[in-house]
């Protein structure tokens, strides 16, 4: 979709230096989807910029049609009205997503299809698995705002996924952000340098009561 005003390319890339984690923290401990979200398949890593679906519950016709909406990179987010029991999403899906270089899908339901997606290298974060059908009744709405947990989404946030979960960054954010979790490795590398030299982590933060 055209009218999505996406994060820089190069932010982009520079995002994928870094873990959720790090930026969940990075952005002031904001921004992270509720923990049961998590990949198909522990490996799977995904950033791009957000198109949101809300869709019906038990109904998938809104998240096919935003497949062709979506632009190659971008990551497709998904609300389904608390119904969880569906299977959403799937080999098919998967599929055609591949196909039009789509970076990825989160969605706060159910998929299916698990091992066939993994085969197929593509991103799928979901709360789990479910083999139940849906109906293509559709009715939902594309690229406007989402919850997803706690977490507003809007079009053209930069969401960020891997095994430890996901993040979303709003657009205008992310440059500082990043900076942030430049700054925090930065830290963090000065800590572990310290820790082989024989120093505590009570020490080194100040918790030994000294």
């Amino acid at each position: 979709m055209q009218g999505i005003v996406r994060p820089d390319s190069d932010l982009i890339e520079r995002a994928l230096r870094f873990g959720s984690a790090t930026l969940h923290e990075a952005a002031g401990k904001r921004g992270a989807f509720p923990y049961g979200i998590k990949p198909v398949s522990p490996g799977m890593r995904l950033c791009g910029p957000a198109v949101t679906v809300s869709s019906p519950p038990m109904d998938n016709l809104t998240i096919h049609q935003a497949i062709y909406q979506a632009l190659p990179g971008d990551v497709l987010v998904v609300v389904v009205g608390g119904e969880y029991e569906g299977g959403y999403w799937g080999e098919i899906m998967t599929f055609a997503a591949g196909q039009r270089r789509i970076g990825g899908l989160v969605i706060d339901g159910c998929v299916r299809d698990a091992d066939l997606i993994a085969q197929m290298a593509f991103p799928v974060f979901s709360r789990g698995l479910s083999i139940r059908g849906t109906d293509k009744k559709g009715g939902g709405r594309i690229n406007a705002a989402v919850a997803v947990g706690e977490v507003t989404v809007h079009p053209g946030d930069l969401v960020v996924g891997d095994r430890d979960g996901v993040v979303v960054i709003p657009r205008q954010d992310v440059a500082s952000v990043l900076e942030e979790a430049r700054k925090r490795e930065a830290k963090e590398d000065r800590v572990k340098r310290d820790l082989a030299a024989g120093k505590s982590t009570l020490e080194i933060y100040g918790w030994d009561g000294k």
